[in-house]
């Protein structure tokens, strides 16, 4: 097994990263900003090298410095945490070119989940249940009107390359559709450099439920059952709980199993998280997949006592 893997990542991710590494016998190299230099997990790393700078753009965000320590240093793993580059196609791609192994799913799972609609053609494909909606490449404000009278109100506007609730708006009467839509392109382009955006039927009391998988490189897709985080603001998360109290046993089942299939789906390797919105009914549907670690992560360690 190779045996020396840099973090590209900071604080409590970072010393998860560098404990796990340890028990399995793997050196581990830290890098730091400036505001960073005295940090619990410069000192745990077996080694320990600047980045320079004060902000993560002129630190955590330096791709092509981060490759470079890796391969001065002896590293065999890039492991990318939470944030900051571990959604980046580019980096992923610059790693594995660099002879590296990328701790994470390929660029091009990466790049297929990271456009929502992208990700929802893929998902029904798979027979994975997807939120009635309609998207277009066009944006011709009459055709988006003209979908949203047929789907019926309430609709949300989303985001086509977005996340982290940006992008989004509820909208409960046709007098506000053409508000909402220039509202999120002009977000979405601000956020993602991206506006595209699609509509999808509105929820009504849903629960926001995700599901733990962890996937290798063999085709082997396994769930550590849900997590549910409901309580939001702002499309945020505020709280996360396991089980989910709305799910029976037999939806627990197939929430989960859909998760699996969507897996399988992208060829997903390393850990990611699938998110459905759950009916009072017990109705599900995919929402989307991150393809990293997530914050919430350790709530599902606690439950089933796997080390993600």
């Amino acid at each position: 097994m190779p045996k020396k893997c840099l973090i590209a990542n900071r604080g409590e991710i970072a010393v998860r990263i560098i404990r796990a590494c340890q028990e399995l016998g793997i050196r581990t190299v830290a890098v730091y900003s400036n505001p960073d230099a005295r940090s619990q997990f410069v000192f745990l790393a077996d080694e320990a090298y600047p980045l320079g700078g004060d902000s993560a753009k002129e630190s955590y965000l330096r791709a092509e410095l981060l490759i470079e320590i890796a391969l001065k240093t002896g590293c065999h793993y890039i492991h990318p945490g939470y944030g900051f580059l571990s959604e980046s196609e580019e980096f992923a791609g610059m790693v594995i070119e660099a002879g590296l192994i990328w701790v994470g799913p390929s660029p091009a799972t990466i790049r297929s989940m990271g456009v929502k609609t992208i990700a929802r053609a893929l998902m029904s494909a798979a027979g994975v249940p997807i939120v009635p909606g309609f998207q277009s490449e066009s944006a011709d404000d009459a055709l988006f009107l003209a979908e949203a009278d047929k789907m019926g109100y309430p609709v949300m506007v989303k985001a086509a390359g977005g996340g982290g609730g940006k992008g989004i708006r509820i909208v409960r009467s046709r007098d506000d559709l053409l508000e909402a839509l220039g509202g999120a392109r002009r977000e979405a382009q601000n956020a993602f450099n991206d506006p595209r955006v699609f509509l999808e039927k509105y929820i009504e009391h849903g629960r926001h439920i995700e599901v733990q998988l962890l996937a290798d490189t063999h085709g082997n897709v396994l769930h550590l059952f849900e997590r549910e985080c409901s309580a939001q603001r702002r499309h945020q998360k505020i709280i996360e709980e396991t089980p989910s109290p709305l799910l029976t046993a037999e939806t627990r089942a197939k929430i989960c199993a859909a998760a699996v299939d969507a897996g399988k789906a992208v060829n997903y390797v390393n850990a990611g998280t699938v998110e459905f919105i759950a009916t009072p009914d017990q109705e599900f549907y995919f929402l989307e997949m991150n393809t990293r670690l997530q914050v919430e992560h350790p709530v599902t360690e606690l439950v089933t006592g796997v080390d993600i």
